[in-house]
């Protein structure tokens, strides 16, 4: 964006704060992710994952607080610049992250505090917010073209899944805190719109050319809904065996989408691949639970497996952002989507 000049003087560019996309609530969602499968590995580790569980809990309360104080201020600053991501047929989706945070830390609080008062305002807010982004996602939808507006294909990428089945993350806080109808209405949402969104996903694919380099590790949030889902399945006591499909298509999707992870780095380090973080630790938080069930034998071994891999991929991934923070290569203008043509 060019500002506008006054005469004689040069327009001022705009400072990192202008590029303080949504996609940076991923990194709550991560942390938070992680916290709940680090509280899940209780029963196999003993207290200590409750301590390192409620550790991360705080941290990602304080990343989120941080990251919503510094988007009201942009906002204000930049009140362009909103509007412009609030059109942008990729960076829309992300708004979706800060009521999907927000859920992930009420899961995360309800747990060791139990219910409380604000806990459940929170809750509230969040689960409502989350619905009514996915209206308005879905709303683009049935918006008339207008000459000069990019294809809708732009949009259909797996950043979708954030909005739109971010609703089967309700669930994990709504039904300890009671809200048990409208966590399973909010569930049936997600999991309807789950293969929906999928299918639109592969569909773009085939018909246009590949995902753009820095979405290629958008490719991993496939794996969050039957995660999550199977999670759910668990925590209102459905038979294991649902628990167990889920858990199979969640690990098939993790394998499909690290086909990526190579064509992914070739372009260095940047935002997205925070979108490995949630997927990962959602599918290790559901593997600890049925370690738990005992719905195979091998399964504890698998859920330790993974709980380490999560963990140091989401350190990696920290001190990486740090990193990107410290030399000025994350907050950025990004490049613009390339117009997809026909495969």
């Amino acid at each position: 964006m060019i500002l506008a000049a006054t005469p004689g003087k040069q327009p001022e560019a705009p400072g990192p704060l202008a590029h303080l996309y949504w996609v940076w609530f991923s990194v709550v969602m991560g942390l938070a992710g992680l916290a709940l499968a680090w509280s899940r590995a209780s029963p196999l580790m003993g207290e200590g994952a409750i301590w390192v569980a409620n550790a991360l809990g705080v941290l990602a309360a304080v990343v989120w607080l941080a990251l919503a104080a510094a988007s009201l201020l942009r906002l204000r600053r930049y009140p362009r610049l909103i509007a412009q991501d609030l059109a942008h047929p990729v960076r829309h989706a992300f708004v979706a992250a800060i009521p999907v945070g927000l859920l992930l830390l009420c899961a995360v609080a309800v747990g060791p505090l139990g219910p409380r008062v604000w806990i459940d305002a929170v809750w509230v807010v969040a689960a409502g917010a989350q619905f009514l982004v996915t209206v308005w996602v879905l709303g683009r939808w049935l918006h008339e073209p207008q000459e000069g507006q990019p294809s809708m294909w732009l949009a259909i990428t797996p950043a979708l899944f954030i909005p739109v089945v971010g609703n089967v993350v309700a669930p994990l806080a709504g039904i300890p805190l009671g809200h048990t109808a409208w966590s399973l209405v909010q569930m049936g949402l997600g999991a309807f719109f789950w293969p929906l969104v999928m299918a639109l996903v592969l569909a773009r694919r085939a018909a246009y050319s590949a995902l753009p380099a820095r979405l290629l590790t958008s490719w991993f949030i496939t794996v969050a809904p039957p995660s999550v889902l199977g999670v759910v399945t668990v925590v209102i006591k459905a038979p294991v065996g649902w628990s167990m499909a889920l858990w199979g298509v969640a690990l098939f999707c993790l394998i499909w989408a690290a086909q990526v992870v190579n064509r992914a780095w070739a372009g260095g380090f940047h935002m997205g691949f925070w979108a490995v973080s949630f997927p990962l630790a959602a599918f290790t938080g559901l593997t600890l639970m049925l370690a738990e069930r005992g719905a195979a034998p091998w399964m504890g071994a698998a859920a330790m497996v993974l709980l380490v891999l999560t963990s140091v991929t989401i350190t990696w991934l920290t001190l990486s952002t740090l990193r990107g923070l410290r030399q000025g290569t994350l907050l950025v203008a990004e490049p613009a989507p390339p117009v997809p043509k026909p495969a």
